[in-house]
């Protein structure tokens, strides 16, 4: 590894943003007689897109009006979102001590991404290198929005690191040809042969590959 940059994942990476997402998610389903358990929501929503989540729901239930169900999740999350948001064990203190550029490459729109990174105290090391799938119109496991992410720190996909806790955010990694560090417990099973995937479930473990 000659790592020159590093590319975050912002929920459940950078930001605890996933576990209150999840929840509000499961309350607007229970509150539409979709009775999911909390757990199954958050597997579901994890690094996907989120118009492909509410798209496979309409599938599974009719009746099930995908559109306004976003919009209000849209809206309701960013009031959830600004009310307390706290940056994941260790992520703050890793940005701090950073030596290399780095960036946010999130399959989240920009307002959601700043408003999660500013609750947390994180936004002021990201000014001008967010990367929103939605501006870029590639969203994980898809591998252009990472592409691109390293285009703004100006390297080669080669020589980026990308921090990633979900399953899309790594295939998407590896396909756009970066180092990914699967971050958090998730099963990453299926990545650990791979040369350029390594397992790290804190910052102090991605601290130690960098330093390798």
């Amino acid at each position: 590894m000659d790592i020159k940059g590093v590319i975050f994942d912002s929920d459940g990476t950078l930001v605890d943003s996933e576990r209150i997402a999840a929840r509000l998610l499961w309350e607007m389903l229970a509150s539409r007689g979709i009775d999911l358990p909390e757990h199954e929501v958050l597997d579901r929503f994890r690094g996907v897109q989120f118009a492909v989540f509410a798209a496979r729901l309409a599938e599974e239930y009719p009746g099930f009006e995908a559109e306004p169900f976003m919009r209000q999740f849209r809206v309701d999350s960013l009031v959830r979102f600004a009310q307390g948001m706290a940056p994941m064990p260790g992520a703050l203190e890793f940005v701090r001590s950073l030596h290399v550029p780095k960036c946010v490459a999130s399959n989240g729109p920009r307002v959601k991404i700043e408003t999660c990174l500013g609750t947390a105290g994180l936004l002021e090391y990201f000014h001008g290198r967010i990367v929103s799938a939605y501006e870029v119109q590639a969203w994980k496991p898809a591998p252009g929005l990472i592409v691109e992410a390293a285009k703004v720190l100006q390297l080669p996909p080669h020589q980026c690191l990308l921090i990633e806790d979900s399953h899309a955010g790594v295939e998407a990694g590896l396909a756009a040809g970066v180092w990914v560090a699967g971050y958090g417990e998730e099963d990453f099973g299926p990545y650990l042969n791979e040369t350029r995937f390594t397992r790290t479930s804190t910052y102090q473990d991605v601290a130690k590959l960098l330093s390798a």
